[in-house]
């Protein structure tokens, strides 16, 4: 066939196409492939010295709803008590904390407290059982801290532990905060807020430095309030400084740098009930839209939710994601949430 076609190669030659590449182009592709290999192997050895070493790898926290209504429980929850096992932290004490046994992580506990309403109190009197529970397993709790206001710190103790209410002695460290505007507790830099609510409550900001595991992280709580909607709260809380009118709570803290991981705000009430969240000191549905839009959290956990109202969504929380695009999520008992 080829001496048909004349294709019939002379001595010592190739067919054109079975002709081999030139040693030198041959050895320089494979030189060029060998070295952009080796340059891509440590660009990426580069990137992970650099994530560990900064302490850029990011382990999240654990934030566990334990009680998640607002004046009393009813059939699917209990009243406002929440956790942190990491780092010993428990934000109030409603009948949601008879649940804290089995998730406590560290031989101390840091109990804050927004206000001293039964539904964020009458958990305290449970701590005998969790703690002894956890000594019979061998793993004490050897200090417990619970930190408020004075005045409220002062009505738990003589009212809810009087002799003819609960007459048992509770081992905890009483700690007020009035004359710290801030303070250190489970490992974070706790800074706090008074907030409009018959009897006052207050809302907690807690920062956590970053460590060789774990980014820095920035949770906020913030129940029992008709919200706070200042520009001085707004910054206070992580929001922009330029949205919220200007005023700069932290000089030289940034919002993109200090907008909240997790902020955990009420909302008793639908829109439609707008007139009592007035009248009872609460939140309400476009009220939390507002907040939210403002103070752009990464994730928003709404809680304190009215104990009356059992359905899916007892908030209208469709009318919130209208304006907030992060991560939104209705509190349940159980519920984790890692931030």
């Amino acid at each position: 066939m080829l001496l048909q076609i004349g294709l019939r190669p002379g001595i010592g030659q190739r067919l054109p196409w079975t002709r081999p590449r030139r040693a030198g182009v041959r050895s320089n592709r494979l030189r060029g492939m060998l070295d952009w290999s080796v340059a891509f192997g440590r660009a990426v050895v580069a990137v992970l010295q650099i994530r560990y070493f900064a302490g850029a790898t990011d382990k999240p926290m654990d934030f566990h709803c334990l009680g998640t209504a607002g004046y009393h429980p009813n059939r699917s929850r209990h009243t406002s008590c929440y956790c942190v096992p990491q780092c010993g932290l428990v934000l109030d004490a409603g009948t949601g904390l008879f649940r804290l046994t089995e998730l406590i992580e560290t031989d101390h506990l840091d109990i804050l407290i927004s206000h001293a309403h039964l539904d964020h109190i009458a958990g305290l009197t449970f701590l005998l059982d969790v703690l002894h529970c956890r000594s019979v397993a061998g793993r004490p709790v050897d200090q417990v801290r619970v930190f408020g206001e004075a005045a409220k710190l002062d009505a738990i103790q003589t009212h809810l532990f009087a002799d003819l209410i609960f007459p048992a002695p509770l081992d905890v460290q009483w700690v007020t905060i009035d004359d710290t505007p801030e303070f250190s507790a489970a490992g974070a830099t706790v800074s706090w807020r008074r907030q409009p609510h018959p009897g006052g409550s207050v809302a907690y900001r807690l920062d956590w430095p970053a460590v060789a595991s774990c980014q820095a992280k920035r949770l906020v709580y913030a129940t029992d309030t008709s919200g706070l909607t200042d520009p001085q709260d707004i910054t206070w809380f992580g929001g922009d400084a330029d949205t919220a009118g200007g005023i700069a709570a932290n000089a030289g803290s940034g919002a993109a740098a200090s907008v909240p991981d997790l902020m955990v705000h009420e909302c008793y009430f639908r829109d439609t009930h707008r007139q009592w969240a007035e009248k009872t000191g609460h939140s309400w549905t476009s009220r939390i839209a507002e907040l939210a839009a403002l103070i752009r959290p990464q994730r928003l956990l709404l809680t304190h939710i009215n104990p009356l109202d059992e359905s899916v969504d007892p908030v209208d929380s469709e009318n919130i994601r209208k304006t907030f695009y992060g991560e939104l999520m209705i509190a349940q008992d159980g519920l984790k949430v890692s931030f």
